[in-house]
């Protein structure tokens, strides 16, 4: 018994096709976390580069620190704090958005670095050439750097979007309703192995192939054009 029905599991494809809404509602999950999830980590990454940026080193050592400690600790180990430790102090997230943050952490420590990167990649003579003309760092960062470090950005940031989309699997740990919860309570409840699982291979497939191509391709483009 999955939810409360009485699944027939004699016809392998009526099976199939029988539980494909409560798949999509776990992916719909899953769409809705990962966008959370990257959201948070664009906002959190661009803060984090800023301060890494600054000259002053008791400002950027800690950003530093905080972007290594991140990278070099699991997400499952994070997932597992945030949910498990924090409620001990107070702190108590529902669970999607405790995973939607956790995701957001994760990925901000390796988009500090793609920001960080594009950034670097703009020649320093047309850094001399904005203070020469007159313009304030902000205006440099806003009329010179960031329209050209955004388009070279974007390949590297669509990866880990990517990336992003197939650790939210994660998510079934602290309970989240996600694809592939959703596909585990089915085999679980039911025994069916390969109609449950079929497609979340399929599923993750069809939601990554099409990121990962659209990088190479903005990687190829922007290969020509420099």
């Amino acid at each position: 018994m999955l939810f409360g029905i009485e699944w027939d599991t004699s016809s392998h494809w009526a099976f199939a096709v029988s539980i494909f809404p409560i798949l999509m509602k776990g992916l719909v999950v899953t769409l809705q976390a990962t966008a959370v999830g990257f959201f948070i980590a664009i906002v959190l990454g661009l803060v984090l580069a800023g301060l890494k940026a600054a000259r002053l080193k008791i400002i950027s050592w800690p950003a530093r620190f905080i972007s290594e400690f991140i990278r070099d600790t699991p997400l499952l180990v994070q997932l597992f704090f945030l949910y498990y430790v924090l409620p001990e102090y107070g702190i108590v997230l529902p669970a999607f958005m405790t995973g939607a943050l956790a995701l957001g952490l994760q990925y901000s420590a390796y988009i500090s670095e793609v920001y960080r990167a594009g950034i670097e990649s703009i020649p320093a003579t047309q850094w001399l050439s904005a203070r020469a003309i007159g313009l304030s760092e902000y205006q440099i960062y806003r009329f010179v750097v960031l329209p050209q470090a955004v388009r070279r950005i974007l390949p590297a940031a669509t990866g880990q979007f990517a990336n992003l989309v197939k650790d939210s699997s994660l998510l079934f740990v602290i309970s989240v309703p996600e694809f592939t919860m959703q596909a585990r309570e089915v085999n679980a409840n039911t025994y069916a192995t390969f109609e449950a699982y079929l497609p979340l291979v399929f599923g993750y497939l069809l939601l990554t192939l099409p990121i990962s191509l659209w990088s190479r391709r903005m990687e190829q483009r922007f290969r020509y054009e420099h």
